[in-house]
């Protein structure tokens, strides 16, 4: 894998603007769950960078668990498909349970995940995402905390990989896909 900057078109979101952003939506989280427990599950592996560092801005008492989960094709579309790949450790059954993703775009991997929380019966279940591509949607879901609204554009960077390479950067970037080519 070459160097990144050979395939970034645009910073879209800067590292600064994601900690900004991060810490108000972990403030917004606190007031909302006042003198209650949360308990936070990610969806791996794009959503670590953002759970741990949201985590640090929530003030309430708070739990952590993980799932993985696949549902893409080797196209980079969603298929519909999703299967849990890795289950939580924990029983959620009236629980405040927040499912933290790196980005919602086509709906369907979050939608199914959903479903499968709803049968073991949280008190409450939310959802909170770093990005969100309304343009992508097509299954309606709930996003109760939104980091930010972005174009249908193939983003890479802060946990989001492109051939599971580039997780380790600090922003947000576009991919410029005239250069970029996943097969060579």
């Amino acid at each position: 894998m070459q160097d990144y900057r050979e395939y970034l078109d645009e910073i879209l979101v800067s590292s600064d603007q994601l900690q900004t952003r991060i810490k108000e939506m972990g403030d917004q989280i606190s007031r909302d769950y006042a003198g209650q427990t949360l308990h936070l599950i990610c969806i791996l592996r794009g959503g670590v960078l953002f759970l741990t560092d949201l985590m640090r801005h929530i003030t309430v008492p708070l739990t952590i668990d993980f799932m993985a989960v696949s549902s893409y094709g080797v196209n980079r579309q969603s298929t519909g498909q999703v299967r849990i790949t890795l289950d939580l450790e924990r029983q959620i059954q009236n629980l405040n349970v927040m499912l933290v993703e790196d980005i919602v775009d086509s709906g369907y991997t979050i939608s199914a995940v959903l479903d499968v929380l709803r049968t073991r019966h949280p008190r409450s279940l939310r959802v909170c995402t770093l990005l969100d591509k309304p343009e992508r949607r097509e299954v309606d879901v709930p996003i109760d905390y939104r980091g930010f609204s972005i174009a249908n554009k193939f983003v890479f960077g802060y946990g989001l990989d492109m051939d599971e390479y580039y997780r380790n950067l600090p922003f947000i970037a576009t991919v410029d896909l005239k250069r970029y080519r996943p097969d060579g």
